[in-house]
This record gives C-alpha cells, structure tokens and sequence, in this order.
C-alpha cells in the first residue's frame, strides 16, 4: 500500500541552529503512527515542516503523491491535511458553534462526512458549551474543540500535537476514546504524545527520535516488547 504521507530526509534549521537531520517516515491510509521522544528533540519541528509553518532545508515531504515542501502552508491544508496544535489555539472571542463552522470544508471524499452532528455526537460537552465562547472554556473542552474543529475539515490526515498534555485525568480519557473512534472509523492519524503504553494499544507503527534523528521505527509489537527503548528514547 503506497503512504499517504512521505518524509525523506528531512533537514530543517532555525537559523544557524539545526534541528532535524534526515527525518524520514511514512504514514499508509487508514493507519495510525506515532511521533515520539523527549522534549526538544524535534517532534513538533517535524509536525510544523511537514505543514509548512518551518521550511525544511533538504529532504522531500510528499502527500497523497504531491510534493507539498515549499508549498504554502494555506495550500497544504487544503489539501487535507490539518493538525491539533499544541496549546490548542482556539479563537477565544468565537463561541463553539463558530469555531466549528468556521473551519467547515470537504476535502476528501467519505460518504459519512464530519458535520456539526457528528462531532458534537463526539464530544457531547461540545454540544452543552456550543453558545460559550472559546474563553469560557476549560482546558479539556478547549482540547476537545481543536478536534473537533480539525474534524470538521474532513482531513485525508489528522496530526494531533501533545493532545492530552496537561488535562485531567477523566478528560484526557474522553480524548483517548476519541482517538480510538477515529481509528475504528479509518481516520488516518499521526499522534505526538508522552503515553507509550496507551499509544501501543492504539497505533500500528511508531517512529522515535532523538536530537532530530530517527533512532527506532517498528510496530506496536516490537515497541511492546522492548521496555529499555522506552527509557533511553522516551522516558524521563
């Protein structure tokens, strides 16, 4: 099956300062994969090359077959391609409801697309808060509205960044059963988070790296059945 997303190589500097060197990953559709490692070791530079928002040096990034490196971040989007960041950056002067609407579009083709309905279905709290502003909201509902909004695209891929970081502990599971939705639904997904064992029961494949390199690529399994990766790699 060809990838729906493919990293080569990737180089990508801040400055003098370089960060990535030669990230390479594959992401095939309906899959779900896992970006992992510290803090700081280029996770979210990868995620923010890939989109565009910091040109890479060297090293292709192709999607649904395009070459998308050096095209616009606006273009990549369009194309399907949307992201949970991290720290959820929701507009805080739009109620739910117009966060929602706002970000309404059809990229690709399902027959069961994303609409208002269905991610309130989701997210039931959503559709409690839909009048509040973005503001009004606690951490968890704002995280619960970043996907909701990314949803609503309709994205060949989602990319959710740190998307349980910092919540409670009830809420981070409403958005772990989220995300196992997803998968149930063939939502191909690319997850950046610090929960190895819950991401083994959840993803097919995971990448490692270490100071923007990729140091360890392999399934759920392999991962499952080496606890020693996870401290040198991951653990703190």
């Amino acid at each position: 099956m060809s990838a729906l997303l493919e990293v080569e190589g990737l180089e990508t500097a801040y400055g003098s300062s370089q960060v990535l060197f030669g990230v390479t990953l594959g992401i095939a559709p309906g899959e779900v994969t896992t970006l992992l490692g510290r803090n700081g070791m280029g996770k979210t530079t990868t995620v923010r090359s890939v989109l565009g928002l910091t040109p890479s040096r060297s090293g292709s990034v192709r999607f649904m077959g395009h070459r998308i490196d050096g095209q616009a971040p606006d273009r990549i989007a369009r194309m399907g391609l949307a992201v949970v960041p991290e720290g959820r950056q929701i507009f805080p002067n739009l109620s739910v409801q117009e966060n929602l609407v706002a970000f309404a579009a059809r990229r690709n083709s399902s027959n069961t697309p994303w609409t208002l309905e269905r991610v309130y279905d989701l997210f039931p709290r959503l559709a409690e808060r839909r009048r509040n502003m973005g503001n009004q909201l606690s951490g968890g509902e704002q995280q619960m509205l970043a996907i909701g909004r990314a949803l609503m695209t309709n994205p060949h891929l989602l990319i959710l960044d740190e998307a349980t970081e910092g919540l409670a502990p009830l809420i981070r599971e409403d958005i772990w059963r989220c995300l196992h939705t997803l998968r149930e639904q063939g939502q191909t997904t690319l997850v950046i988070d610090k929960y190895v064992q819950r991401l083994i029961g959840l993803a097919d494949s995971h990448t490692i790296i270490e100071r923007g390199r990729v140091v360890w690529q392999g399934s759920s399994a392999a991962l499952s059945a080496d606890p020693g990766l996870w401290q040198r790699y991951i653990g703190v």
